[in-house]
């Protein structure tokens, strides 16, 4: 039988993905600087081994967008890709996103069968990274204004990344991915702190505020750049609406985000 190369495996989806494969009985070679398949984008001594067997990949990109294109040629063997993306990445410009947009490129390319998972904020980013310590410290100050945004959950995306790797019908396709409904950024704090028993503020900036602390906790100007376009985009609205793709895929509405508030609260992440 042969193997499914997920990158990225350590990750907030790729952990996921290779978690619901295994589930099924798949055989899964998961693949990062930390995983039993060692792999690092820029070390391309690391690719062979983690290709050799594998006729269906995960591609998580790296940020640099240059190793992708070369990575995905030397995959010869490889039926089957699915790219993780983001929503509106056709229209976000070059601050943000161009390794992602290098691997939908370089698949399209490949010859291979590729499909596109281009998902929404996740809402993994309120209690794993991105947004966690601010609301842990009771602030979270963000540059978006009353412009809803549809998250979904992390475990959704990579249900839709499984059934896609192992399915057939998906090939040459983009699936924009999001929960069930759209909320604003205040909104989303006030039910966590609802659900926390504790007072968390939203703050609304401007996207020069933004930056000015951004460049003050120490980010460098990438990725400043990069979280400064990223809010862009949803200012103008191009994630604000909440998308079919995972029904289409899965069968069942997406996970809601008052669900996943009371199941991540009752484990303390937000006391």
């Amino acid at each position: 039988m042969k193997e499914i190369l997920i990158l990225g495996a350590t990750g907030k989806t790729g952990r996921r993905v290779v978690r619901h494969l295994r589930a099924t009985g798949e055989r899964v070679r998961a693949a990062s600087r930390s995983s039993e398949v060692r792999f690092d984008w820029s070390e391309p001594a690391t690719w062979e081994n983690a290709l050799r067997g594998a006729e269906a990949v995960y591609l998580v990109a790296p940020d640099d967008p240059t190793p992708v294109g070369d990575f995905v040629k030397r995959a010869v063997d490889v039926r089957r890709f699915v790219v993780l993306s983001g929503r509106g990445m056709d229209l976000v410009g070059e601050d943000f996103g161009q390794g992602m947009a290098a691997a939908e490129r370089a698949v399209r390319d490949s010859g291979a069968e590729w499909t596109i998972l281009r998902p929404n904020n996740f809402n993994q980013n309120f209690d794993e990274d991105l947004w966690h310590a601010p609301l842990r410290a009771g602030r979270l100050a963000l540059p978006i204004g009353d412009v809803p945004e549809a998250f979904i959950d992390v475990e959704d995306v990579a249900a839709v990344a499984a059934a896609a790797l192992t399915g057939d019908g998906h090939a040459g396709r983009t699936y924009d991915l999001s929960g069930p409904s759209g909320l604003t950024f205040g909104a989303a704090v006030e039910t966590i702190a609802r659900a926390a028993g504790r007072s968390i503020e939203y703050v609304e900036l401007t996207p020069e505020a933004y930056r000015a602390e951004l460049f003050a906790q120490g980010y460098p100007v990438a990725a400043v750049d990069a979280l400064d376009a990223l809010f862009a985009l949803h200012r103008a609205g191009h994630t604000a609406e909440p998308v079919d793709g995972v029904q289409r895929v899965l069968g069942r509405p997406p996970l809601a985000f008052g669900d996943y508030v009371n199941r991540i609260a009752a484990t303390g992440a937000w006391s």
